[in-house]
This record gives structure tokens, sequence and C-alpha cells, in this order.
């Protein structure tokens, strides 16, 4: 039984994540540039460590057992432990150490990625060490991955407000429905009224729009998806319409691939918010960078 952590239980965890994370032995090969052999032996030896199997591994194929998932999810926090410590040592004369995870939703406009960035860069002049952990999800793996904890801040839209949240109004986004070029409707595109699109066929988010004010709650929504991307390829497609965000849609526009329905009345907008935990909760890391961020946005919000 595990009684107390050295270097080579570290080095044995560090492999169980390198195979975990890879599915299987086979595949942590190149990861980890070592033999099949050396690996099994190194699960062998962590498993002996520890008292109990964390995986199933052979011709049947690499299945984590009950313990191992638990364990796998222990020993990930350990290592992020593990490293957040030798950072806060190797830098105790800074003011600001630790690891700050950030989660942005994709195709955001170019403007807004330069403030982003703005940020980072003021932050950066700070009295600090920290480590910038950036991943771009779909809004609803924003609002999961932020409600666990898993990152300190989001920037997307959101349709719930969680009293454990705090939301900062940052900018504006227009959205406007689109036919792509092989659509019945591309050539009178511009000036289409709502009532001539009764039996099209649309593409639609497969998440709510929060504080949308759509002008027309489409009848036939036959395709949905999850990210800007894929809605893009179902209206390049001519079979469906859609809502693109502008600055997305334009370059299409520019190559004759997409029409605008109708700019004036068949559009809306949604408010992109910074969220946090409250105040009370944050740490200075995480106040920091809010602060920077509001002073990239001019402090106005939207």
């Amino acid at each position: 039984m595990l009684t107390g952590l050295t270097d080579l239980d570290l080095r044995l965890i560090r492999i169980f994540l390198a195979v975990a994370d890879a599915g299987g032995i086979t595949v942590a090969q190149s990861t980890l540039n070592v033999s099949q052999p050396t690996i099994s032996s190194h699960l062998a030896a962590l498993e002996t460590r520890l008292g109990f199997r964390l995986c199933e591994r052979g011709r049947s194929g690499f299945k984590l057992t009950d313990k191992g998932e638990r364990f796998l999810a222990l020993a990930k926090r350990l290592l992020t432990a593990v490293e957040e410590f030798t950072d806060e040592a190797r830098n105790l004369d800074k003011k600001l150490v630790g690891t700050l995870k950030i989660g942005l939703i994709g195709h955001t406009p170019i403007s807004q990625n330069a403030r982003i960035s703005d940020a980072i860069a003021r932050f950066r002049r700070r009295d600090e060490a920290v480590r910038f952990s950036i991943s771009v999800w779909s809004p609803g793996e924003l609002e999961e991955h932020l409600l666990k904890g898993e990152i300190q801040i989001a920037v997307g839209y959101f349709w719930h407000r969680v009293t454990t949240l705090e939301y900062t109004p940052l900018f504006v986004e227009r959205q406007i429905a689109y036919c792509g070029r092989g659509h019945a409707l591309f050539d009178r595109a511009g000036s289409i009224e709502p009532a001539m699109l009764a039996e099209a066929q649309w593409a639609w988010r497969s998440y709510p729009l929060p504080e949308a004010q759509i002008p027309m709650r489409p009848g036939r929504i036959t395709a949905q998806a999850d990210n800007m991307e894929a809605v893009s390829l179902l209206i390049l497609s001519g079979s469906h319409l859609g809502y693109l965000p502008e600055h997305f849609a334009q370059p299409y526009v520019e190559q004759g691939l997409l029409a605008p329905l109708n700019a004036k009345c068949l559009g809306y907008t949604v408010t992109f918010q910074m969220v946090t935990q409250k105040q009370r909760r944050q740490s200075p890391i995480v106040s920091a960078f809010v602060e920077d961020l509001k002073q990239a946005h001019g402090n106005t919000g939207v």
C-alpha cells in the first residue's frame, strides 16, 4: 500500500497519466519514447505500490478499472498541485504566481481578440510569474467548465444567470441570416422578407441563444450544430439557411459563397460577457486579469 510519495512514485504516476491520455500502451510509446514492456512494467509497479489494479490491458484492449478512473482524476489534481508548488517556490519574489485558466468561445471578432491580447500584455507587465492556459469551447462547454471550476474566466455568451457567478458585458455581436450560393434564394438575397421563408430549411444551434431578439423562429429546422464552423458548412451547402456572426461570414460573402438574406430585418445581436466567480471567491491572479480585461475594453462594457 502507498504510505508516502517518492520521486519514483511521481514518475510512475506521470507514465500512468500518459497511457490513460493516449488510451493505451501502444499509442503512449511515441509520447514516452520507451518500449511497451517497459511501460507495462512501470504500470505493474505502480499498481503494486497502490495495492489495486488501475487498468485492464492485453489482447482485449486497454480500459481503466473503476478505481483507475478515480485514481486518474486524483493523479491529475496531484500533478497540478506539484506544478503550482514548484512555480510558487521558484518565484517567491513575485507578487502573482500560479496558473490562470481562461475559456473562450470560438470565432470572436478580430478586434475583440486584439483586446484580449492587449489584456494579456497588460497583465505581463505586472510583478507576476503566471502560466496561462487558454482553451476554446462552444458556449455550452464554456459554461460547464466554468461551473465545475475547471476554468477561472470565461468569455462568451451565456443563457443562465447563476447566483455564484459574476457577469460583465464586454461587447455586442451582430448575427445575420445567410444563404449559400447554391440556394434557390441566393439571387434574390438582400431583400428577402420573413414571409417568404415559411417553407425554407434552416440550420440551427444546438444550444440556446441568450437574450437574442430573433425576428422569426424558423418553422423547419432540419440540421443542428454546436459551433459556427459547422453551421457555416450547412449554409454553404446551399440546402439550409442560418444565422452567422457578420464578421465571420464576411470573407465568404466577399468570395460570393454566402449572401445575407436581409440584414435589416433578419438579424439580431447577442452580448458577450466575461464571467467569473463572485468577487469574494476570486484569487488575486483572477482579479488582476479581470481588471486588465476591463481596461482593454475601456471599462465601458458594451
